[in-house]
């Protein structure tokens, strides 16, 4: 029921085709290797192999394949593990429709997507363990920004808000290679592996992305 509602949601996007349906973790890792899709779809929990295992062999044997994992906020103590097996967008099962046609949009294209509101959510969740935990890793994750350049800020502020390298280069005005650039030198910078990751620091650290210029406000 719950693919069939996901192949509906994409359905009505023209440009997406799902090209096949895996009903556990060994299959999808299977079906990604038999048809390199630019995007995999992967609930956290699935028979056999679990999404992040499925994630983590995704990312090793066919990195071009960007990978979106579906999660609720009951499963809080996932998030971290999927960031470092390489997912690139996290989508909440109970978001709108409109967010797992956007997620995977952009992680074809080559963004992390982690909306502004889903990522300070998911900050704040990842705080269960209490409030000096969360100052512990905010704390953390200002030292750790303190380090970036102005410019890699302003890069990381915009990861934050889950924009593509040609998105950025547009609002920053600059070469989409040289963004490219900066986007490596922050995942270098900050230690972590992937956009997500980013956008998880970006967020504890209290750098939020700036508002779109008003020809790209709906």
């Amino acid at each position: 029921m719950i693919r069939a509602g996901v192949r509906a949601v994409l359905a009505t996007d023209p440009g997406i085709e799902v090209v096949a349906e895996a009903a556990d973790g060994n299959e999808a890792v299977e079906l990604v290797r038999a048809h390199r899709p630019h995007v995999a779809v992967l609930d956290v929990r699935m028979p056999r192999t679990n999404g992040i295992e499925a994630a983590a062999e995704i990312r090793r044997t066919l990195p071009a394949t960007g990978v979106v994992m579906l999660t609720t906020f009951g499963e809080d103590d996932y998030i971290l593990r999927a960031l470092g097996c390489g997912a690139a967008g996290f989508l909440i099962k109970s978001g709108e429709p409109e967010e797992l046609v956007a997620g995977v949009r952009a992680v074809a294209d080559g963004a992390a997507y982690l909306s502004p509101k889903v990522a300070a959510r998911v900050v704040a969740h990842l705080a269960s363990t209490g409030a000096g935990a969360l100052a512990g890793r905010q704390a953390a994750a200002r030292e750790r920004v303190a380090g970036l350049t102005p410019r890699e800020r302003d890069v990381l502020s915009h990861l934050g808000g889950g924009l593509s390298n040609g998105q950025i280069a547009r609002r920053l005005h600059l070469v989409e290679g040289t963004v490219k650039a900066h986007v490596s030198s922050v995942l270098a910078r900050l230690g972590v592996d992937n956009r997500a990751a980013a956008a998880v620091v970006a967020h504890e650290a209290g750098i939020l992305p700036p508002p779109p210029p008003p020809t790209e406000q709906r």
